[in-house]
């Protein structure tokens, strides 16, 4: 006699794999792509802080909770782009709108504007603290967001000034 375990976790694990194959297939450019940005800014973010230690003449440990939380942002950047994907498709007839596209491009500026910030504090090099700086400049100007404390929009011409403290 043949006895199978299927316990109700197997069951439902299997049924979630098998749902998430069905949009793997295209979305595997999307995966591999938010894969490498959370992969660089992972490791620029522990050489930054490898670097600020020595910098500060403490000592430099690795702290599992940070790579927990990392773990945590890129399981649920997969799962974000899952379900970006099956919204387009829920909403969008004919024309598809991309969501999974652009929820990926959003993930990808965001861990490539944190790589600006590592490499900017290890290489404390000129050309990456202007390239943050011009970036920073840029997103402010275009969404009218101002990205930091240290700058506020003037009333009358809505241009960014240095904000008085």
């Amino acid at each position: 006699m043949i006895h199978f375990n299927l316990y109700p976790a197997k069951i439902l694990s299997g049924f979630l794999a098998s749902l998430m194959a069905a949009f793997v297939d295209n979305l595997l450019p999307l995966f591999l792509t938010a894969t490498v940005f959370e992969f660089f800014d992972f490791v620029t973010g522990c050489w930054k802080s490898a670097i600020v230690a020595h910098r500060k003449k403490e000592h430099f440990a690795f702290e599992s909770v940070k790579a927990w939380r990392t773990i945590y942002k890129y399981v649920l950047t997969l799962v974000g782009i899952m379900l970006a994907e099956l919204l387009d498709h829920t909403l969008a007839d004919e024309s598809r709108l991309r969501l999974a596209n652009f929820f990926t491009a959003g993930v990808c500026g965001v861990e490539f504007w944190s790589f600006l910030e590592n490499a900017a504090v290890i290489s404390n090099h000129p050309v990456f603290r202007w390239l943050r700086k011009f970036m920073k400049l840029k997103v402010e100007d275009t969404t009218g967001l101002s990205l930091g404390p240290d700058r506020a929009r003037d009333k009358k011409t809505g241009k960014f000034i240095k904000a008085s403290k």
